[in-house]
């Protein structure tokens, strides 16, 4: 019995100590480097990029790719606790989830009414921050684009920036890397592309595939 209490402690000393180093460099609340320690340790997370995103001047939108339940959780242990995080349906209401839940705001995501955006717009003019899950397809079918002009809307009417965030698995046995880049507003991603008759969607779907390392594919808008 005391052996297993030691071993207990142990554990708990070990989980202590991890949580306070990703604590200590990523600057996130010991709670939320309770629980991203053990993802980090079990799926190899490289997340030294978060801190781009961390940083970046509100109001700003983090557009991440959702892959799997792994980003929404990493994202919330990650980014700045005073996220709002808008989770598809499935993410909203998923049991694993739910201790990650508990770490910053979230809402769910209604696929057949978008957003309400003026809620939206109202909290980032406030210097506020969404987390927004984009599905994973690189070359989605006009339905499925509506959710990349929701996104670019609310980003043009809140004059935010938008960070593009990627997980990237790397390796045999898979690793993942936290991609990022650097805070730009549709704005200016529109003015960078030298088209006139670029959409502000397109500008963000590119910014989007950009962090994924590869050429934009022609998609239907």
């Amino acid at each position: 019995m005391i052996l297993i209490i030691e071993f207990v402690l142990l554990v708990l000393a070990v989980w202590a100590a991890m949580a306070g180093i990703v604590q200590y460099r990523r600057g996130v609340s010991f709670h939320q480097a309770a629980l991203h320690a053990p993802l980090k340790l079990v799926f190899r997370i490289s997340d030294r990029e978060i801190d781009l995103a961390r940083k970046a001047e509100t109001p700003v939108i983090y557009a991440v790719w959702h892959q799997s339940s792994l980003d929404p959780a990493t994202m919330l242990a990650l980014l700045p606790d005073d996220t709002l995080h808008i989770l598809d349906e499935a993410s909203a209401k998923s049991p694993l989830l739910e201790p990650w839940r508990a770490l910053a705001r979230t809402i769910a995501f209604n696929a057949h009414h978008v957003f309400v955006s003026r809620r939206l717009v109202r909290r980032l003019k406030g210097n506020g921050r969404l987390a927004v899950y984009m599905p994973d397809d690189t070359e989605p079918d006009t339905k499925a684009f509506r959710l990349f002009r929701a996104v670019a809307r609310i980003a043009l009417k809140a004059e935010a920036n938008v960070v593009p965030v990627y997980m990237e698995r790397r390796g045999l046995v898979p690793a993942r890397h936290v991609r990022t880049l650097p805070p730009m507003t549709i704005e200016a991603l529109i003015a960078r592309s030298g088209r006139e008759d670029m959409r502000a969607s397109e500008a963000l779907f590119g910014r989007m595939i950009e962090v994924r390392g590869a050429p934009a594919p022609t998609v239907e808008t």
